[in-house]
C-alpha cells in the first residue's frame, strides 16, 4: 500500500513539473515589430516555426484587377470604357485615370500594353488584398522580407527594403508580377496598393536596388515634356486628396486656380533654387506667397514633398506624416490648389474667404 502511495505521489511531481516547463517560455523575440500594433511576444521555437509556416509569396490572382497586367489596353476599355482622362508619366507609361469615386483607379500603359494599376477607391476588386484590410490580417498570412530579387531577361536585381518600409510600403511578390502596399499606419490599414510587372518596378526602383547585368532606365525626359505630367500630377493629387478625405467623411475640396499657382511656382521655386522648405528665401511663407496672388482666405495651410515617385505615391507620404495628415484632413478647408515642377510637390489649402 506505500509502495503504490509512493509510486502516486512521485507521478503527480512528475505531471506538475511537466506542466511547468510546458507553460514556461523560453528566450523571448518579437518577431514582427510594427508602428501600429506590436505583436504578441513569442518563444524563438514559435518564431521560427511561425515563419516557416508564412508564405514568401502569393500565386498570380487569377480573379481582379490585377490580372490585367501584362493584357492588351483593349481589354481594360472593354471592361471599364474609356479612361476620363489621360495623364502622361515618367516612366514612358501613360496613365488612364478611372474615376467613379469609390472604385478610382489608374491604369498604366506603355505601347498598348497595361504594365502597372494603382488601385485605391474601396470597390476595387485587389484579390488577394481588399482596400482597407486590417495590417495585421497581412502581416499574418504573408512573410514580408526586406531582400528581394527580381529576375529580368539577362539581368538580376535586388530590392533592400528598410524597416519603415516594411511598416509602410511593403512589395509582395504575386507570381510574376508584384504589387506594393501603401499602409495608413494611424488607421492600421491598408490604404492602396500598386500593381506592376518586373519592368516598371525596375525602372521606377522604389527601394535601393543593386543589380548585375543591364540596367533598365525610363526614356529620358527633355524639358518640353515636363510640364504636361507635372500637370498629370496636379490632377491626381487633387482626385486623391479628395478621395481620402472622403474616406474620412469629409467635405470634397473645390479646386482653386489662384491657390495652384501659388503651389506650383514654390515648387519650381525649391527645384531652381536647391532648397525644401515652406518658407521661400525670395517670395516669402505661405502668407505672404498667397497674399502676393491676391488669394483671400480665413485658414490656410500647406504640404510639401520632393523626390516622390509620382503624385500618388507623395500623398500617400503625406497621409503617414502626423503634420501633413492633419493638413489633408483638416474639415475647415473648402479649396486646394496643387503645384507640381518636376519631382516637388506642394497642395495648398485655404478656407475660402469672401473678396472685401
Amino acid at each position: 500500500m506505500r509502495t503504490l502511495f509512493k509510486v502516486f505521489i512521485i507521478l503527480v511531481i512528475i505531471f506538475i513539473l511537466s506542466l511547468y516547463f510546458h507553460l514556461k517560455p523560453e528566450n523571448e523575440s518579437v518577431i514582427l515589430d510594427s508602428n501600429i500594433n506590436k505583436e504578441t511576444p513569442m518563444d524563438n521555437e514559435q518564431a521560427k516555426n511561425s515563419r516557416s509556416e508564412l508564405k514568401q509569396g502569393y500565386e498570380r490572382p487569377k480573379v481582379g484587377i490585377s490580372t490585367y497586367i501584362g493584357e492588351s489596353s483593349n481589354k481594360i476599355i472593354k471592361k471599364f470604357g474609356e479612361p476620363i482622362r489621360k495623364d502622361p508619366s515618367a516612366y514612358d507609361y501613360e496613365w488612364w485615370i478611372y474615376n467613379t469615386g469609390e472604385s478610382y483607379f489608374q491604369v498604366g500603359v506603355d505601347k498598348g500594353k497595361i504594365v502597372t494599376i494603382y488601385a485605391i477607391g474601396k470597390d476595387n476588386d485587389i484579390t488577394p488584398f481588399s482596400i482597407g484590410e486590417n495590417i495585421q490580417k497581412i502581416y499574418q498570412n504573408i512573410f514580408l522580407d526586406t531582400d528581394i530579387t527580381v529576375q529580368y531577361e539577362e539581368g538580376t536585381y535586388r530590392f533592400e527594403l528598410t524597416e519603415e518600409d516594411l511598416n509602410i510600403r511593403p512589395l509582395v511578390q504575386l507570381g510574376s508580377i508584384y504589387a506594393q502596399l501603401s499602409f495608413d499606419k494611424f488607421k492600421g490599414t491598408l490604404s492602396s496598393v500598386r500593381f506592376m510587372d518586373k519592368e516598371t518596378l525596375i525602372k521606377q526602383r522604389p527601394y535601393e536596388m543593386s543589380y548585375r547585368g543591364r540596367l533598365v532606365d525610363p526614356i529620358p525626359i527633355v524639358d518640353s515634356k515636363w510640364r504636361p505630367i507635372e500637370l498629370g500630377s496636379e490632377k491626381q493629387i487633387f482626385d486623391l486628396t479628395n478621395i481620402i478625405r472622403e474616406r474620412f467623411g469629409l467635405n470634397k475640396l473645390e479646386w482653386d486656380q489662384k491657390t495652384a499657382d501659388v503651389a506650383y511656382k514654390h515648387s519650381k521655386d525649391m527645384f531652381s533654387e536647391k532648397y525644401f522648405s515652406h518658407e521661400s528665401p525670395k517670395y516669402g511663407d505661405l502668407k505672404k506667397r498667397l497674399d502676393s496672388e491676391q488669394v483671400f482666405y480665413q485658414l490656410a495651410g500647406e504640404n510639401i514633398a520632393a523626390q516622390y515617385m509620382d503624385g500618388p505615391s507623395a500623398v500617400e507620404g503625406w497621409l503617414n506624416s502626423e503634420g501633413h495628415r492633419e493638413s489633408l484632413l483638416e474639415s475647415k478647408f473648402t479649396h486646394i490648389g496643387v503645384g507640381v515642377y518636376q519631382k516637388y510637390y506642394t497642395q495648398n489649402f485655404i478656407e475660402k474667404s469672401w473678396e472685401k
